[in-house]
């Protein structure tokens, strides 16, 4: 499977556009392995040209080529449901990914579902029906059998043709722009492990005592490098309660250690030395405070306000031909509801934001702070009018 990605990279640049596919492995492992590449661009006759490629095949494989086209604005990238294949395709070629269309995002803008798989939207979109026959196979293996190369080919064979379809649909709805803009969020995802984010994820973090969150992070550290250099997953290396409860007795030694519930035989075994020593360095940090923002109490009071919102904003869904989902959130929607209880400003949410808010992001707090109202008009749907 060795190519010349010089001149997919060049073919690429000429026609614009480049289709993308990964598969990878994170079994087992620290963070996912990417086992195959599958690109896809137009040829002479305007026909899709697929070429798979082996990241695994050593000095033979040459990413640099397309890496560049990655980065080049000039050139669009799609995707379908893109997000990990955008965060492992910048850690492993060491890239930026740019002028992303991923088409599972802008068929939620098309009238079509959100969150929809590449199988059923290549259905509804070309009628076309794909054979996932091997999409849970061992990709790391080597050498690959002809059904999963065939998989892997399929997987992006049509992609380029579907993404036209959908842009030419969303020109039609005027919603071209609101998918790109969707889409753009994607050029900043990565798989980067940052300690901060992991010690804010820990369970019940932000009611640690700063002591007690400084040794956790330490033992954080701790277990990111031992799961790096082993490539095992972290949890194989120390779960995450069992991190917790050490950092709140903080152990000074094996018997101490060995007292604490979740801790394995195996892992005091062959750790418990190199984790007393990250707790003694985390006692000798500074406490650490929680920077979580704790937001006002829910009320049971609020709930028949989300509900309202929430009828709103599916309304508005249906009539702009946009899924639901991409509006808000019932996270997003409480948020606004407390805000207006409380009379205080606007939250930072993406209902009140960009062209969402153009849609019923201002009608909902217009409807919440009592300047609408909603009845069931003709044919059962919902109208809204001032109040």
């Amino acid at each position: 499977m060795s190519a010349d990605t010089a001149a997919i990279a060049a073919r690429a640049r000429e026609t614009g556009r480049l289709g993308i596919d990964t598969e990878f492995m994170g079994e087992g492992r620290y963070r996912p392995l990417l086992c195959l590449v599958q690109v896809v661009v137009l040829d002479e006759q305007g026909e899709s040209d697929v070429t798979v490629l082996d990241p695994l095949d050593g000095p033979g494989f040459d990413p640099a080529p397309l890496a560049e086209v990655l980065a080049d604005p000039a050139v669009e990238i799609v995707f379908h449901a893109g997000r990990q294949d955008v965060a492992i395709l910048r850690r492993c070629w060491q890239t930026t990914v740019t002028n992303i269309f991923d088409t599972q995002v802008a068929a939620g803008f098309a009238g079509l579902r959100a969150q929809l798989g590449y199988e059923p939207l290549l259905n509804e979109v070309l009628g076309v029906r794909l054979q996932k026959s091997a999409s849970f196979t061992k990709w790391d293996a080597r050498p690959l059998s002809e059904e999963q190369v065939s998989y892997a080919r399929e997987d992006v064979l049509h992609i380029l043709q579907v993404a036209e379809k959908l842009q030419e649909r969303l020109v039609g709805l005027g919603r071209l722009e609101w998918a790109v803009e969707e889409c753009r969020f994607l050029e900043s995802i990565n798989d980067d492990r940052d300690l901060d984010v992991l010690l804010e994820k820990l369970p019940r973090s932000g009611g640690l005592d700063p002591s007690v969150r400084a040794v956790a992070r330490e033992l954080l550290a701790w277990r990111e490098d031992t799961a790096r250099e082993s490539d095992r997953p972290v949890s194989g290396v120390l779960q995450d309660a069992a991190l917790v409860e050490i950092a709140k007795r903080k152990p000074r030694s094996m018997d101490r250690l060995a007292q604490i519930r979740g801790l394995h035989e195996g892992t005091l075994r062959r750790r418990g030395k190199a984790i007393i020593e990250a707790v003694e360095r985390g006692r000798e940090q500074p406490g650490i405070p929680s920077e979580v923002e704790r937001g006002p109490a829910p009320s049971a009071d609020d709930a028949p306000l989300i509900a309202l919102g929430e009828a709103l904003v599916r309304t508005r869904a249906a009539e702009a031909e946009v899924a639901y989902e991409l509006l808000a959130a019932r996270a997003d929607l409480q948020k606004i509801v407390v805000a207006v209880r409380d009379g205080t400003p606007d939250p930072p949410v993406r209902t009140l934001e960009g062209w969402r808010r153009e849609v019923v992001g201002a009608e909902l707090l217009d409807l919440l702070r009592g300047g609408r109202s909603l009845r069931v008009g003709p044919g059962r749907r919902i109208v809204a009018s001032e109040a």
